[in-house]
């Protein structure tokens, strides 16, 4: 099993406004809520150019 910390903003705005389209996305966090909590350097390049991209194009 592998659990994954994404969703929890999605999930409390979903409560409130529960016909909102949305997602949630971003790069890699390693260790999240721990004194150990990271990004991964690779996965926020490659979310960066996605962001950028999606923006441009609105």
């Amino acid at each position: 099993m592998k659990s994954i910390h994404a969703g929890l903003e999605t999930g409390i705005l979903s409560g409130t406004y529960p016909d909102m389209e949305m997602i949630s996305f971003g790069p890699n966090i390693l260790g999240a809520h721990s004194p150990e909590e990271r990004l991964q350097i690779s996965s926020t390049q490659k979310f960066w150019k996605f962001l950028t991209e999606i923006l441009k194009n609105l």
